[in-house]
C-alpha cells in the first residue's frame, strides 16, 4: 500500500470566540495546497480512499485532494486524524483498509510528524512537516509494528 500523508494547508488564525475546529484554510493555503496536489498527480497519486481529521480545515485539504486527484469516493471523516489522536489509532485505521492500493490521510501537525515516524518504524524521527506538505510512505506488512518506508516528501516550496 502507499500511504500518503497530507497535512492541511494555511488556515485562518486562531480568533477569540471561533472554534478552532472551524478554521479554514486561507487563499494562500488553498493555492500552494493545489501547486503540492499538481505535483502529486505528476507523481501517479490516485487515492482508492482519502480520510481526514474532522476538522474543517484538514476536511477542506481533503475536498481539494479529492478534486485535484480525481478521487470520485467519500471522504471518511476519523477521530483516528484528530489533532489530539496518537499514531497508534491512525495505525490501526490504516490497518483496517489494508486492502487498499494508495491511502491518503489529511490532518495536523505535531501528530502527522509523529505517525509518519511511527510509521517508518522510527518513533524518535524529528520531522518538520510543513503546512500543506505531503509525504508517501510505502508499507507492505500490517501486522504489528509499522515498519514502512519513506518514498519521498513534497513540500509548497518543491513544488
Amino acid at each position: 500500500m502507499r500511504i500518503y500523508v497530507l497535512r492541511h494547508g494555511i488556515a485562518e488564525p486562531r480568533q477569540s470566540g471561533k472554534p478552532d475546529a472551524a478554521r479554514k484554510l486561507t487563499p494562500d493555503g488553498k493555492d500552494k495546497l493545489t501547486r503540492v496536489l499538481g505535483r502529486a498527480v505528476q507523481a501517479g497519486v490516485k487515492p482508492s480512499a482519502i480520510l481526514s481529521s474532522p476538522l474543517a480545515r484538514a476536511i477542506q485539504t481533503a475536498e481539494i485532494a479529492a478534486q485535484t486527484l480525481d478521487y470520485e469516493g467519500r471522504i471518511v471523516r476519523t477521530e483516528a486524524l484528530d489533532p489530539a489522536s496518537t499514531p497508534e489509532q491512525l495505525w490501526d485505521e490504516i490497518r483496517t483498509r489494508n486492502n487498499e492500493k494508495q491511502l491518503l490521510v489529511a490532518g495536523h501537525e505535531p501528530h502527522l510528524s509523529a505517525s509518519v515516524a511511527y510509521l517508518l518504524g522510527v518513533p524518535g524521527l524529528a520531522l518538520d512537516l510543513k503546512k500543506g506538505a505531503l509525504v508517501r510512505i510505502d508499507m507492505d506488512g500490517f501486522d504489528g509494528e509499522p515498519k514502512g518506508v519513506l518514498k519521498w516528501i513534497l513540500t509548497p516550496a518543491l513544488a
